[in-house]
């Protein structure tokens, strides 16, 4: 995709929290957008299932790029079977694929999660935190993680063998939905923690958008490629094993002016971290630059009442969809 040509660009899961977004953002921006999902929504225009391949493939014609974001994700390991999760996962990322080059697709973005790290993200309790870029070899520890990292590995091959333009993102957290840990939840307003997750493993949907714009338009050239797309983090790889006791002093010494808006709002950080994505590749590849890290957001507190919205425009417009109809839940990768 060539930034400032109109294009038609195929949306997969639509109906969704980053789907919905990513239709509103292609056609702010002048291109043709074709939002298809399960479930009818107001920025969905086809309505069928990934397992059917047939209609994949009708949806896929004239289409310039696809954005894969369809997926089960893990809050519905409570609700659904394992063979759901590779049918949907697996099965449906293939039909996506084939149908792709079927139709000559010229640029194919697939949306994972840091989830495929798995167990690698907490280290044995005495080691250091993980320090998560590209070269951290996954271990998945339940069915999402394992069927998204065949999702992922299946976009490899067919970049290998098909010669399609494939770029993968692992995104870290950015539902807006309360945290799945009860304790977390007990300790901490949910604006602290959201701010607090900014400086190892969350980042806001509007750079999440951002970052899959700029893999589509640049997937030609990149030809396959694989990315930990998250908020910037201001430590360093030498903070790992003080991240591990004593967090707060390592934010003491990285970001000093933020402990002046933490107390103003009656914030603590987290006294420990068992992990920080590192996100340099994807910017070096993408030219991707992150506007809502810890700094960034931060610098605004400053300016806001302690009550504020402290969410961009787009993750406000987009709000909370949630995972399981009639309920509620926490949709943490």
């Amino acid at each position: 995709m060539r930034r400032g040509t109109a294009m038609k660009i195929l949306v997969t899961g639509s109906s969704g929290h980053l789907g919905e977004a990513l239709v509103r953002v292609l056609a702010a921006a002048g291109h043709q957008p074709v939002g298809l999902d399960c479930r009818p929504a107001p920025f969905t225009t086809v309505t069928a299932s990934l397992e059917d391949a047939g209609a994949m493939r009708a949806a896929m014609r004239g289409v310039a790029g696809v954005i894969h974001a369809a997926t089960l994700h893990k809050p519905h390991i409570g609700t659904h079977t394992r063979s759901q999760f590779v049918t949907t996962n697996v099965q449906g990322t293939l039909n996506v694929l084939e149908a792709a080059v079927a139709e000559g697709v010229g640029s194919f973005v697939m949306t994972s999660s840091t989830s495929v790290f798995g167990a690698a993200l907490t280290p044995p309790p005495g080691a250091p935190a993980a320090w998560v870029d590209e070269t951290l070899a996954p271990v998945p520890k339940n069915i999402y993680g394992v069927t998204k990292l065949a999702a992922e590995n299946l976009c490899e091959l067919f970049a290998r063998t098909e010669k399609l333009a494939v770029v993968v993102l692992r995104t870290a957290r950015f539902f807006p939905e309360a945290d799945d840990d009860a304790a977390l939840r007990g300790r901490y307003a949910d604006a602290n923690i959201k701010v607090n997750e900014l400086l190892n493993r969350r980042a806001d949907i509007e750079d999440i958008v951002e970052a899959h714009m700029l893999a589509l338009e640049r997937a030609s050239r990149i030809g396959f490629g694989r990315y930990i797309v998250s908020a910037t983090t201001p430590f360093r790889r030498e903070d790992v094993a003080l991240l591990r006791t004593d967090a707060q002093a390592v934010l003491h010494r990285r970001a000093p002016l933020a402990m002046a808006e933490y107390a103003r709002r009656g914030w603590t950080p987290f006294a420990t971290l068992d992990r920080v994505y590192d996100n340099t590749q994807a910017r070096q590849a993408l030219g991707w630059q992150p506007r809502h890290d810890f700094h960034a957001v931060l610098a605004r507190l400053a300016q806001l009442p302690e009550d504020a919205d402290i969410r961009s425009p787009l993750a406000k417009i987009i709000g909370s969809k949630g995972y399981h109809d009639g309920g509620g839940s926490y949709p943490f990768l």
